[in-house]
């Protein structure tokens, strides 16, 4: 693992430079949980990710020869920023190799910290091989997300804070990718306060360091799929690994469901927007994946907060659905004058609110003399929904559901 002293000096670099994040009690969490939680909230960072902390000490600690030539980076979006954002300071050209399917918000953040930006390759790991190919031909100083000490190092300056903050703590639950994040502070916990237990989360669909760990030895996966696109890593960093097996007291996965879950929940009950990496800690304590008895003080990273707009109004509009807060029905009507209103007052009485509507009455599958009336409907949970489909059964209205089609 890293030395304390590469730590601590790496907190001295970066103090003045990133902003000391909340770390804060998360009352509706922990009465959800059975756990007294905390939340890092690194999504409030600077460049809306921890990632700033490791780049900028990385580009720190180079040389000036190091740094003149510019710096590359591989990334999904997150350690670009950090990227990014350092060599602006620094006053370096940087450029930064991106997978093509990266959210449009992360590339117009990168480019507007003065970055150049190249999207290529499917996912990281084919975006990581292009960047190093490109970083040698044009002679760049290639900036590592999370295989290079200096990097880690940064990350771990999020413990020394939290535990400057809160020092009893039981359980540290922190996300993984490539695992530059739980090295750093997985390192300084292990030596600052060996009696913490450390659990790593990766997202289901990315599966390579849970399963890398249990199996003691490096096993890349042959592809990924997560909503979580920045811990979304298929190649295992045998150095990370290497550290991840003496910190971690275990690493475990979440699936999209659960991630989507988590960010809805943060969403609405903690006021905070974090994306599907910076969310798995959460999931993992909301859906119980590790053991931890009650009351214990656990803490986890909210490690970024740069989600998609379009992947957001998905997850909520999938979340209002499972909760029985919306529903989308079919209904087929006779197609005649006033039959509309007649559905309308039935749900009006039921008191269900129409916020989505479309006729059809041209539909080949339909009798001649119907239309097909799709509604999405505001509902106040299961009973309301189960009155409302009575009172139209009642009514004699055939009628399809949206999720059961």
């Amino acid at each position: 693992m890293l030395p304390l002293t590469k730590i601590t000096e790496a907190y001295d670099r970066v103090k003045d430079v990133v902003i000391r994040t909340p770390f804060a009690h998360a009352p509706l969490l922990s009465a959800r949980s059975g756990a007294d939680v905390y939340l890092k909230k690194e999504n409030l960072q600077l460049t809306g990710a921890y990632k700033l902390r490791g780049a900028y000490n990385k580009i720190a600690t180079l040389s000036e020869a190091e740094r003149s030539k510019g710096v590359i980076a591989a990334s999904a979006g997150n350690h670009a920023q950090g990227v990014a954002y350092s060599a602006r300071i620094f006053g370096i050209p940087a450029t930064i190799i991106m997978p093509e399917a990266t959210p449009l918000l992360k590339v117009q953040n990168t480019t507007s910290l003065g970055a150049e930006v190249i999207l290529h390759g499917e996912n990281y790991d084919e975006a990581y091989a292009y960047a190093l190919e490109y970083a040698k031909k044009h002679a760049l100083t290639f900036i590592h997300p999370f295989a290079d000490e200096a990097v880690l190092a940064g990350q771990g300056t999020i413990a020394l804070e939290m535990l400057d903050e809160v020092e009893d703590l039981d359980y540290l639950v922190i996300p993984i990718g490539g695992g530059g994040l739980i090295s750093g502070i997985g390192s300084y916990i292990r030596q600052a306060k060996p009696d913490i237990k450390i659990i790593g989360v990766v997202a289901e669909g990315a599966p390579a360091m849970k399963n890398s760990f249990h199996s003691k030895k490096p096993l890349d996966s042959t592809s990924v799929r997560t909503i979580a696109d920045g811990i979304a890593v298929r190649d295992v960093s045998p150095k990370n690994l290497e550290i991840i097996l003496e910190v971690a007291d275990d690493v475990v996965s979440v699936d999209d469901e659960e991630i989507a879950s988590a960010i809805l929940f943060l969403l609405e009950r903690q006021k905070l927007v974090v994306e599907g990496g910076g969310a798995v800690g959460v999931a993992a304590i909301m859906h119980h994946k590790f053991h931890f008895e009650k009351g214990a003080k656990i803490a986890t990273v909210l490690s970024g907060g740069n989600i998609d707009v379009q992947m957001l109004s998905l997850i909520i509009e999938k979340g209002l659905i499972k909760a029985h807060r919306k529903m989308k029905l079919m209904v087929t009507l006779i197609d005649k004058p006033g039959a509309l209103r007649g559905l309308s007052d039935i749900l009006a009485d039921a008191g269900a609110n129409i916020i989505q509507i479309d006729y059809d009455r041209t539909s080949t599958s339909l009798s001649y003399g119907d239309a097909n009336v799709t509604l999405a409907l505001e509902t106040k949970g299961a009973e309301h929904q189960e009155e409302i489909r009575r009172r139209l059964a009642e009514s004699g209205y055939r009628f399809q559901e949206e999720m059961r089609l």
